[in-house]
């Protein structure tokens, strides 16, 4: 029926594989999917299965330390230069976060670990740290004081990326590994 042909079409819509377009040559189209809805839905699914601060964190570990590893060792001028951008503005970034329209669980002090799995080219890891990223922030508190939570989050990121830089991956892995496991006394269950 039209009722379950228009329900069937706005699922697709909001899961981001197609859209209706109007006019000429209009109708269902398939589109590229949006990472959003996969972020979004598997955050979602790890949610239900209620994981502990200690299981999110291994599996950070397991994938964020593969990622530092695998960007470090594959560092060109280019990723160099993004680094050294970004962390020029990251402060100002996790200050101006909560005002930028972006999702609740989408916290600016997460945007580092993304850059370093974007950095590895392999987009499969850029989605898991979002992910996890995402289920990270879900259980952690609002910091209280912000301008005190971007001072230290930079610097400790900031630590990370001048061992990368520097191509030495034994302390970019180890400082990565230290950052994430003082995360967990942040977390909730």
């Amino acid at each position: 029926s039209r009722a379950v042909f228009r329900e069937a079409m706005r699922i697709v819509d909001h899961h981001g594989v197609a859209e209706m377009r109007r006019g000429p040559g209009g109708g269902l189209v398939v589109v590229a999917p949006k990472a959003d809805a996969a972020v979004r839905t598997l955050s979602l699914n790890l949610e239900y299965l209620d994981l502990t601060p200690k299981q999110i964190n291994e599996a950070r570990l397991a994938i964020e330390l593969t990622c530092v590893r695998t960007a470090t060792a594959n560092l060109d001028e280019r990723g160099r230069r993004r680094i050294r951008v970004f962390l020029d503005d990251e402060i100002d970034t996790i200050l101006h976060g909560r005002d930028s329209g972006r999702a609740s669980d989408d916290f600016p002090t997460n945007d580092f670990h993304l850059l370093v799995a974007e950095l590895t080219d392999n987009p499969a890891m850029r989605l898991f740290v979002d992910i996890l990223s995402r289920v990270t922030s879900r259980h952690s508190d609002r910091a209280d004081s912000l301008e005190e939570t971007a001072q230290d989050v930079h610097r400790v990121h900031s630590r990370i990326a001048e061992a990368m830089l520097a191509g030495d991956v034994e302390a970019a892995e180890r400082r990565m590994k230290r950052h994430l496991d003082s995360v967990v006394h942040y977390l909730h269950p």
